[in-house]
């Protein structure tokens, strides 16, 4: 694999792609902060990684500051306000392509003016989105992995209306590895951005040409909906873990059930990395969460249920973890859930620590690339469910459930980590495999990330729900979980499929360690 932890003291940056770990350093070097650089990696994502994340989507924060407080941000679209179940009459469920798909409002630029408005920089923000800009403008090369989707997505993807086409198949099929991907029109809407602010992706002469292109396209967000839309500051969700403090997402995200797996983990017994009893309790303490993320995790204002109750109930936590058999699997599955996004991180030299995510839920979303704008706009509706009410039911302006949820933790020793992934319902497992490693068993950063992992159910291309597990854990681990009751699968080395995750440490002292993920495309910046 090769990689090894990354480490500095002035500030620290990962990226599942390396060009925007770089994007992220430089502004830390220029005398930003971690805030600032993360939403210049934010930037940069957008243009470099279009497959996974974009300014068409929806973003996530939690934040570490300085003097130790933790908060939220929600870059978090809700429906159209003209939405109706008889749009969708005939179809047994929102589609995942196309103008019907993309029924939510983008919620990522929102919540950079979020972070932004908060975090005291010094820098303007055409200084934040250079880079992203210049490869927009100049064009950056196609990674092995962008080629692979280019390829397998492009017939769902090259009938859509719009400019995916003619941006993304510019010579009238899929750019292949090392084609230049040249992105101008996202470069100018970048520009405007920097020139008329933030705001004027929802409320500016910027949201009155996206809403145009949307109306045109067919589908049902008008330029209410971004006038209507604001980022919000939740609390973050906190749970105990042994000698730290662990804080996620909110809902509409499942950073719930993130925490609730580290929750029930700290009450079984396992002795060592990768075992039987880490793995097998892992994978059972998911079983657990996601049972409850199904039944409650949504958008706030249609559900009563208390998360941060149930994570304060030492009892409640401790009923939960008797659930789990240490010998014997739950009998699964339950339905999956999709989506694919990008983690990132970065710290500072003064302790501000940032983790966020973002996405625009499939590769390339909706498929709708809005022409005046070059915007590729999410599909994370497509997860709203057809029906009158109840769970995750579509209706006008309600959020919808999200996969994605940005990790934070903050041990007993002051040590501050930021740590995620990409992956649907691998985002709550992969954290919880390489929290577990570093922080139970001493695990080196990189190796954490680096190890073979495991995934319950389904994510990025496939959709069966057995327990996948990567090569090179001890055949006697296999051999062990088919014997509990799970129904192994064997995946070969590293993929993709298990999500791309990253992580950064504060110390006490100032070392700041970083690590990426041999299964992206990413990398490392510190100084």
């Amino acid at each position: 694999m090769g990689l090894t932890t990354v480490s500095g003291r002035k500030g620290i940056v990962t990226a599942p792609h390396r060009l925007a770990a770089e994007a992220g350093l430089s502004v830390l070097q220029d005398g930003g902060n971690a805030v600032e650089a993360t939403v210049a990696v934010a930037a940069c994502l957008a243009v470099v990684y279009p497959h996974m994340t974009g300014i068409g989507g929806d973003g996530f924060w939690v934040i570490h500051e300085p003097d130790g407080a933790v908060h939220g941000i929600h870059g978090c679209g809700g429906a159209a306000g003209a939405i109706s179940l008889a749009m969708y009459a005939g179809l047994e469920a929102v589609p995942f392509r196309g103008p019907l798909a993309a029924n939510t409002v983008a919620g990522t630029i929102s919540g950079w003016a979020a972070a932004l408005a908060g975090a005291g920089g010094s820098l303007p923000l055409d200084r934040l989105l250079r880079d992203a800009i210049a490869y927009a403008e100049a064009g950056v090369a196609v990674t092995a992995g962008q080629a692979a989707i280019a390829e397998a997505k492009g017939p769902e993807l090259r009938v859509q209306p719009g400019s995916y086409a003619a941006i993304f198949e510019p010579e009238g099929r899929p750019l292949r590895r090392d084609d230049v991907l040249r992105q101008p029109a996202l470069a100018e809407t970048l520009r405007r951005l920097c020139d008329e602010g933030l705001e004027s992706f929802y409320t500016g002469a910027l949201a009155a040409d996206i809403a145009a292109d949307l109306v045109a396209l067919g589908s049902p967000v008008s330029a209410a909906d971004l006038a209507a839309h604001v980022g919000t500051r939740p609390e973050p969700l906190t749970v105990r873990f042994k000698d730290a403090r662990l804080w996620n997402s909110a809902p509409p995200t499942q950073g719930f059930a993130s925490l609730v797996i580290l929750a029930l983990f700290d009450r079984l017994e396992a002795d060592v990395a990768d075992g039987f009893a880490h793995v097998h309790g892992l994978v059972e303490a998911t079983k657990q969460a996601f049972l409850l993320r199904d039944r409650h995790v949504g958008d706030p204002a249609f559900a009563a249920f208390d998360f941060q109750g149930l994570l304060d109930d030492a009892a409640a936590l401790d009923a939960l973890a008797a659930k789990i058999d240490p010998a014997c699997a739950l009998p699964w599955p339950q339905p999956p859930q999709w989506g694919d996004t990008c983690w990132f991180g970065a710290a500072d030299g003064e302790g501000r620590v940032a983790s966020a995510i973002q996405s625009t839920y499939f590769e390339f979303g909706s498929g709708l690339v809005l022409p005046k704008t070059g915007i590729t706009w999410q599909n994370r509706g497509s997860s709203f469910r057809l029906a009158e009410s109840g769970w995750n039911a579509l209706k006008p302006y309600r959020k919808p459930f999200h996969t994605l949820n940005p990790a934070l933790a903050k041990f007993d020793d002051g040590r501050v980590m930021a740590y995620g992934t990409m992956g649907g319902e691998g985002q709550p497992q992969t954290q919880a495999a390489l929290f577990s490693r570093y922080a139970r068993f001493g695990t080196d950063l990189q190796e954490a990330i680096s190890a073979p992992r495991w995934l319950l159910g389904r994510t990025w291309g496939d959709q069966s729900t057995t327990l996948k597990l990567e090569d090179g854990f001890s055949p006697e681990l296999y051999a062990a979980l088919e014997a509990a009751g799970h129904a192994v699968e064997r995946v070969g080395p590293l993929t993709a499929t298990m999500g791309h995750a990253g992580a950064i440490v504060r110390h006490p002292d100032g070392r700041l360690d970083g690590a990426t993920d041999p299964r992206s495309d990413g990398g490392v910046a510190a100084w």
